[in-house]
């Protein structure tokens, strides 16, 4: 066996928390039971790394079966990564059969066209989730092990979730093999990032239900009080106004926790509108305005911002609507109009 790969090997297996090493192991199936029986998984972890290297050689492994290792555990600690959300598009609506292996072969064979030095490595697993990890070379260099990236693409679906490495001038070409493989015309990020990979699913995939505000809120009636009557009422009404908050929270957000969303980017266009007589302007061209949305738990941290007394409730559709604009992001794009919403890349 190969010295890196068995240092690659190694690595991978200290970086597994100490009461998953078995687990994994037994995922993996390269090791028998009658080896992993051998192994001591109550000593240090650096004596059972070795330990497990020396297996891995008696079974000659090589850098396809140590990927496959680190596929496991990229699966079990997905939050670990940061993703983003890619979106294919097709020229028509036809939907095609989904073959597994041609698209193995068209995404291997359009990736080795450009870059011969790379490491390919497929798993499925039962969701339809296709796990894609590429180690990326150079011309001169064989591929870097240690700096991998992920793509997570579910079959028959125009999603793709990737984790891209520090090459990010590998990223064209990791998305230009997406599409050929999946016979899509074209991809777009949906500047929609998260560490948390279930929820970028729940919002792309629509498992996530969020109501939209068709409301407008309703300001406190004064009334006058007698000075007896005062504290008791001021109380009484700021007990009412925590209720309606918290009402109207779970109207536009629903009951549920929110999907753990990290970063969201909104383009706003709009045209300005004065008396001609004026003559403001004298080009007429939109006002163009782009904010970006970055939080632990950006969902939440919206819905929390009425209840701790920073926004009126409700929130502005602007806000809430972020998880539904993204996952119409063509539909928007292509909208026409003196008013445009959309998610767009910088």
């Amino acid at each position: 066996m190969d010295e890196t790969v068995a240092e690659y090997i190694r690595r991978t297996v200290l970086k597994i928390p100490r009461d998953e090493i078995k687990m994994m192991l037994q995922k993996w199936g390269f090791l028998s039971e009658a080896q992993l029986q051998t192994l001591n998984f109550r000593q240090i972890k650096d004596n059972i790394s070795h330990d497990v290297v020396q297996l891995c050689e008696e079974n000659s492994a090589d850098i396809k079966q140590a990927a496959a290792l680190d596929i496991i555990y990229n699966h079990i600690h997905q939050n670990k990564r940061m993703w983003s959300v890619y979106q294919m598009k097709k020229s028509g609506e036809e939907l095609e059969y989904f073959d597994i292996t041609d698209f193995k072969k068209k995404f291997k064979g359009r990736l080795r066209s450009a870059l011969k030095n790379v490491t390919i490595t497929f798993k499925e697993y039962e969701d339809n989730a296709i796990w894609i990890r590429v180690a990326w070379g150079t011309p001169y260099k064989k591929p870097n092990q240690y700096k991998p990236s992920y793509v997570v693409y579910h079959s028959q679906t125009p999603y793709a979730f990737i984790s891209a490495s520090v090459l990010k001038s590998n990223l064209p070409l990791l998305c230009q093999a997406l599409v050929v493989a999946s016979n899509y015309h074209d991809i777009r990020e949906m500047e929609l990032r998260s560490h948390s990979l279930n929820s970028l699913k729940d919002i792309v995939f629509k498992r996530y239900s969020q109501n939209f505000q068709t409301y407008s809120p309703k300001p406190l009636q004064g009334r006058n009080v007698e000075p007896e009557y005062a504290d008791i009422r001021i109380v009484q009404e700021n007990r009412s106004e925590k209720e309606r908050i918290h009402r109207l929270n779970q109207e536009v957000f629903g009951s549920g926790p929110q999907p753990k969303l990290e970063f969201a980017q909104y383009k706003l266009e709009t045209m300005f509108k004065s008396d001609p007589k004026m003559d403001v302007l004298d080009k007429k061209e939109p006002f163009r305005c782009l904010v970006k949305f970055s939080s632990p738990h950006l969902l939440e941290s919206l819905k929390s911002l009425a209840l701790a007394g920073m926004a009126d409730a409700p929130l502005s559709p602007l806000l809430t609507c972020i998880p539904h604009k993204a996952r119409n992001y063509f539909k928007i794009r292509d909208k026409k109009g003196l008013f445009r919403e959309s998610f767009v890349s910088p």
